[in-house]
C-alpha cells in the first residue's frame, strides 16, 4: 500500500513536470511565430556572436587607467605569431619560413579579472585571452580622431610567467 502510494506521487511528479516542460516549449513556439509574423521591430529578437580567442605573449606590463566618473580599466598589448612556409611545396628549406606578428589591445573592466590581470600579467607572459571585439574612436593628444579596435576580455588563462617558459 506504501509503495502504491509512493509510486502514484512520483506518477503525479512526473506528469506535473512534462505538463511544464510542455508549456514552456510550447511559449517558445508562440514567441518563434510572434517574432516571425510580427513586422514590429521590438520584437524580431536575433542572437548573434562577437567572441574572439587570442594566445600569445604580453608586450608590455598591464597599465590601469580610470577616466573620471568611470571604473578603472586594466590595460595591455598581446602579440599574436602566424608563421608559413614561404616557398612552393612541402620540399621547401627550413630558412623559408615567413613569420607575421599581430599586435592587440587588451582592456579589462571585470573587477576581479581587472584587478588579478593588473597584478601577475606580466611583459612576456604567455596567455589566452576570451573577450569579445570592440571598435571605438577617441581623440589624441593632437585632437586628431583615431578609430581603435579593442578585445574586451571576460577570462584569462595563464600558461606561463615570463619569456623563459617557452616551449
Amino acid at each position: 500500500m506504501l509503495l502504491s502510494a509512493l509510486y502514484r506521487s512520483q506518477l503525479l511528479c512526473l506528469s506535473s513536470v512534462r505538463r511544464k516542460m510542455l508549456r514552456s516549449a510550447s511559449a517558445q513556439i508562440i514567441r518563434q511565430v510572434v517574432r516571425y509574423r510580427s513586422t514590429d521591430a521590438s520584437l524580431i529578437l536575433e542572437r548573434s556572436i562577437n567572441r574572439v580567442q587570442l594566445l600569445g605573449r604580453v608586450g608590455q606590463d598591464p597599465v590601469m587607467r580610470q577616466v573620471e566618473g568611470r571604473n578603472p580599466v586594466t590595460i595591455f598589448s598581446l602579440a599574436t605569431n602566424e608563421m608559413w612556409r614561404s616557398g612552393e611545396g612541402e620540399m621547401s628549406s627550413p630558412g623559408d619560413i615567413s613569420q607575421k606578428t599581430t599586435w592587440h589591445r587588451v582592456s579589462i573592466f571585470k573587477p576581479g579579472l581587472r584587478d588579478v590581470a593588473y597584478q601577475y600579467v606580466k611583459k612576456g607572459s604567455r596567455i589566452l585571452v576570451e573577450g569579445k571585439l570592440d571598435y571605438g574612436e577617441y581623440v589624441d593628444k593632437n585632437q586628431v580622431r583615431r578609430q581603435a579596435t579593442t578585445i574586451i576580455a571576460d577570462n584569462i588563462i595563464f600558461l606561463s610567467d615570463n619569456v623563459r617558459d617557452r616551449t
